[in-house]
């Protein structure tokens, strides 16, 4: 008869125990959850300047980038992206074909790889990075094609490719309360090595290349 009323109490004591528990697990993984988004996709438009041997040879063109960002950490991202920069050699060839002639045109395609370190500011919402990695250069010529149906190979299109490193900085706010949607600037510094055709100005030899891009960018996370 005795054990009946003690088990009550000890129901009673362990009631609060588990609410209290429960109040504090519940908001602190919230809280974990929502305190900075994972996922980062940005898309950017600005220029880039080339350097190195291109110095004289290449011009400064237009250029977009499209970027992936991994956080998985507060102050740590990892990142992926892909950039093209149109016209910088300036070629102005023509293919002469059976359905007359086709314009060749110039792109120059990066592709970085790397991480970067996030100083996150104003709750979060300012958000300042620098980083780094290796990157993929390649620079083509490519023909007009007449339409999406109907394709025409280039034999005389050219093409130089190699490898390199980056160095970033980056400066991005947050434009909504939950972190959604955001706009910043982003500077990459390349340099690496190209080697392959002959491609307007830049003779078949391996020249040493830097570029600095840098895009105005509106990004999406979540």
């Amino acid at each position: 008869m005795k054990l009946v009323p003690s088990l009550a109490r000890l129901k009673l004591r362990v009631k609060p125990t588990i609410l209290v528990l429960a109040g504090l697990i519940v908001p602190a993984s919230l809280t974990a959850q929502s305190d900075y988004p994972h996922h980062n996709l940005t898309f950017g438009a600005g220029a880039a300047q080339p350097g190195g041997d291109l110095s004289g040879l290449f011009l400064a063109r237009p250029g977009i980038s499209l970027g992936y960002g991994y956080r998985f950490q507060r102050y740590f991202q990892i990142d992926a992206g892909f950039e093209t920069v149109f016209g910088a050699a300036d070629v102005h060839d023509y293919l002469t074909t059976g359905i007359g002639p086709l314009r060749i045109r110039d792109f120059q395609f990066f592709f970085p790889f790397g991480g970067r370190a996030i100083l996150p500011l104003a709750g979060g919402r300012l958000l300042l990075s620098g980083g780094g990695g290796g990157a993929y250069l390649r620079y083509s010529e490519l023909l007009h094609q007449p339409s999406e149906d109907f394709h025409v190979d280039c034999p005389v299109c050219s093409t130089r490719d190699g490898w390199g490193y980056y160095a970033l900085a980056a400066v991005s706010a947050f434009v909504d309360r939950r972190q959604h949607f955001s706009i910043g600037v982003t500077s990459r510094i390349y340099r690496g090595h190209t080697q392959g055709d002959a491609l307007a100005a830049i003779p078949a030899i391996r020249t040493r290349d830097r570029w600095i891009n840098t895009y105005a960018q509106f990004g999406f996370s979540f």
